[in-house]
């Protein structure tokens, strides 16, 4: 099958790619994208490549796709993350609210307070717009005291 993204580097970008390499000061995911971008240039296969590096041969074929379409530096660094899981779906505010909350006695009819129950009364009194059980979980696990 021919490769829709062939690598074809010019000899700037070859040489900044061995300095990568030779320095050895860079991360692991960027050196290994180095050595995948120079083996794709000699003509090696995504399966060679990814065997020899001891990657996947997604992360070979992506690896060659960024380069393609966004060039030298965007294929060796890391793609920044927006919003999703890294954005905090509580502020400080908000998690003590939900902390106070679950320590303080549980609704009428209830014996304790359960993860959805802490979400509904979150959007209840309009502290969030929407909120899953999960995320409250987790702040509510992030946020434990140790026993000890």
């Amino acid at each position: 099958m021919k490769k829709k993204y062939v690598v074809d580097l010019d000899k700037q970008e070859r040489k900044r790619l061995r300095e990568v390499i030779r320095k050895g000061r860079s991360g692991a995911r960027r050196l290994r994208r180095a050595h995948s971008l120079l083996l794709a240039h000699e003509g090696r296969t995504d399966e060679e490549i990814a065997h020899g590096l001891h990657a996947g041969i997604r992360t070979v074929e992506r690896t060659r796709q960024r380069f393609v379409e966004e060039g030298l530096e965007a294929a060796l660094s890391e793609r920044p993350r927006l919003g999703g899981a890294l954005r905090r779906k509580l502020d400080g505010r908000q998690e003590a609210y939900l902390v106070a909350l679950a320590c303080s006695e549980a609704p009428e009819g209830r014996e304790r307070w359960t993860m959805q129950l802490l979400a509904e009364r979150l959007v209840e009194v309009g502290l969030v717009e929407e909120i899953c059980d999960e995320t409250v979980r987790r702040a509510l696990k992030r946020g434990a005291s140790s026993r000890g």
